[in-house]
C-alpha cells in the first residue's frame, strides 16, 4: 500500500479519535513535497534500516545527492546515526560504506504508545489501590524528579534565586523552563511537559508537582496555568518574599 503523505500531529489533543481509529482532520498535517521524502526516508530506515545511502536511493527513486543532503539533515537534528558496514574480505580503496539508522529522536516522528501505557498504568492503580494509591506514586515521581537537584535549589535563600535555580533543574531534566520577574514575584514557566497527555487525566501529578516546588522554594506558591489543562506552558507564581514573619524553610525543616 502506498503512503497518503499524512501524518498525525502530536499537537492534537488525546482521546479524540473517531470510531474505527480514524483520526480527525484537523489532528493531521499534510507535508509538504520535502516533508514527504524525508518522512518516507525515514520510514525507509525504520522498516529496513540500517542501510546504506546507496540502497536509500534506489529504493526511493531518487539521486544519491538528495538521499546525503536528507541524511545529513537527520544527523544534524540527532535522528540518524551512521554505522560502520561489516567489512567482508580484503578492505578495497576508497571510504568504507556507512550504515545509516534511526535514533529514539527518530523513531519519535512516528509515534509511541508510552503515553496510552502510562494512563492504563495508572487506571489500573487507582482501580485496585485506591486515590491515595495514585497520590503516592505521584509523590514518588516528583521526587525522584526534583531530589537530585535539591542541594542546589535551596542553597539561595531567596524564594527568586531558587526559582531560577529550580528552573535550570527542570530544564536539565527536560522541562525546557525559565523564569521572569512578574510585578509580586517571580513566575516560573516549564514550556514543555513529558508527561502532559497522563496528566490530564490525573491532575495529582500536577498537584504533587506544585507542592515539591513550594517546599524546595520554602514559601507558598500558585499554579496558574498547566499544558495538560490545555495552557501553552505550566506557570507557577512564586511571591518575592516568604510571608510575613515566617522565613523560608528548607525541605528538612530548617530556616535558609
Amino acid at each position: 500500500m502506498r503512503h497518503t503523505y499524512v501524518v498525525k500531529n502530536s499537537d492534537a489533543p488525546r482521546g479524540h479519535t473517531a470510531p474505527g481509529g480514524v483520526v480527525p482532520t484537523q489532528a493531521l498535517t499534510v507535508l509538504s513535497p520535502e516533508g514527504r521524502t524525508r518522512h518516507e526516508l525515514a520510514r525507509l530506515l525504520l522498516e529496513e534500516g540500517p542501510v546504506t545511502a546507496v540502497v536509500i536511493a534506489d529504493r526511493l527513486g531518487i539521486s544519491p545527492t538528495a538521499v546525503r543532503r536528507h541524511l545529513d539533515a537527520m544527523l544534524a537534528d540527532g535522528e540518524a546515526e551512521t554505522r560502520d558496514a561489516p567489512r567482508r574480505g580484503p578492505r578495497g580503496r576508497g571510504r568504507p560504506a556507512k550504515f545509516f539508522l534511526l535514533t529514539e529522536a527518530g523513531r519519535a516522528r512516528f509515534g509511541h504508545a508510552y503515553d496510552d501505557l502510562a494512563v492504563s498504568a495508572i487506571r489500573f492503580l487507582a482501580e485496585h489501590a485506591g486515590e491515595e494509591a495514585v497520590r503516592a506514586f505521584a509523590e514518588r515521581r516528583v521526587a525522584s524528579l526534583v531530589g537530585p537537584h535539591e542541594a542546589a535549589v535551596t542553597e539561595p535563600g531567596e524564594p527568586a534565586r531558587r526559582a531560577e535555580a529550580l528552573a535550570a533543574a527542570l530544564t536539565r531534566e527536560g522541562y525546557a523552563a525559565s523564569t521572569r520577574q512578574v510585578g509580586s514575584g517571580e513566575q516560573l514557566c516549564q514550556h514543555h511537559c513529558p508527561v502532559a497527555h497522563v496528566a490530564a487525566e490525573f491532575p495529582q501529578l500536577c498537584e504533587a508537582e506544585t507542592e515539591a516546588f513550594a517546599k524546595l522554594l520554602g514559601t507558598h506558591v500558585q499554579r496558574l496555568a498547566t499544558i495538560a489543562r490545555g495552557d501553552s506552558a505550566c506557570t507557577t507564581h512564586v511571591p518575592a518574599e516568604s510571608p510575613p514573619g515566617q522565613r523560608a524553610r528548607t525541605p528538612d525543616g530548617g530556616s535558609a
